[in-house]
């Protein structure tokens, strides 16, 4: 397409991601220990795991007066999409490769030129999953991708960073707008996402190892400068902080099946969206 072109009938996902059959599935409510008069079709249980599912068929069999719940927890609008008219108004430019991967020994430290009007953030902040799709609902945030960073090895695989033997860890790059959401604001969902955690070495919930090492990586010196700020109001004399922030190196893009995982899982990525986020498909 060209600037000012426009294709009619465009078929584009609504943001609830697809829907994933195996988030439907049937329970014998003779195991529960609750009220089942209580519970009609529409209405919404929480599982222990934090799932929120509806109740989309309650069946009853007549013979041993068993009653089934089918339950679902895809989101109710997951699979949807809108058929529009698309019109491209301008092609910008992106931030340039050096402000993507921070400074290189080759550039002696300088950060590159860009008349882009985005700019690049890199947070790693354990499995890389629910930390891309936390980012994903932020408005004034236009990409953003899963990758692999601050190690040694070339393009390494998923399963070469797993070993923790390449000294990588996951990471999430997002590509903003600073207009409409500030630098202080990425960081800061990045250390609530964080909570206790920043006070355990190598480790982000359940998930271990140099691999999940959670830090902020910054582009430039106001990002540090910002970063280093937010950071020290966690600091105390009992407690080590233990995420790191160094300066931006390659990031080194993870897999396509990673990218977008939990939005492909049935996950809202909408702008604003305040679900809770499931680090599972």
């Amino acid at each position: 397409m060209s600037p000012g072109e426009t294709v009619k009938g465009s078929t584009v996902d609504a943001g609830y991601g697809a829907h994933n059959p195996q988030l439907v599935f049937r329970i014998d409510t003779s195991q529960l220990d609750v009220d089942t008069s209580l519970v009609k079709i529409g209405s919404v249980l929480a599982l222990g795991n934090g799932l929120e599912c509806r109740v989309t068929q309650i069946t009853k069999d007549d013979d041993d007066d068993k009653v089934i719940w089918t339950l679902d927890g895809n989101h109710p609008s997951a699979g949807s999409s809108w058929v529009v008219d698309v019109r491209l108004d301008a092609v910008e430019e992106a931030p340039s490769h050096w402000e993507y991967v921070g400074n290189d020994d080759d550039k002696d430290g300088e950060i590159g030129s860009s008349k882009s009007k985005y700019s690049a953030a890199t947070f790693a902040l354990g499995c890389f999953w629910g930390g891309e799709l936390a980012y994903q609902r932020v408005p004034g945030v236009v990409s953003t991708s899963v990758g692999y960073t601050q190690g040694e090895k070339v393009n390494p695989s998923y399963e070469e960073v797993c070993t923790g033997k390449t000294g990588h860890t996951e990471a999430i790059q997002v590509v903003y707008d600073p207009n409409q959401v500030s630098y202080r604001t990425l960081v800061h969902l990045a250390f609530n996402r964080l909570g206790d955690d920043i006070y355990k070495q190598n480790q982000v919930g359940n998930d271990r190892g140099t691999q999940y090492r959670h830090g902020i990586y910054y582009h430039n010196e106001e990002q540090r400068q910002v970063a280093e700020e937010l950071l020290s109001s966690y600091a105390s004399a009992d407690r080590e902080v233990f995420t790191e922030i160094k300066e931006a190196k390659i990031f080194y893009t993870a897999e396509e099946y990673h990218q977008q995982y939990l939005l492909k899982g049935g996950q809202s990525a909408k702008k604003g969206a305040s679900e809770n986020i499931r680090c599972y498909g």
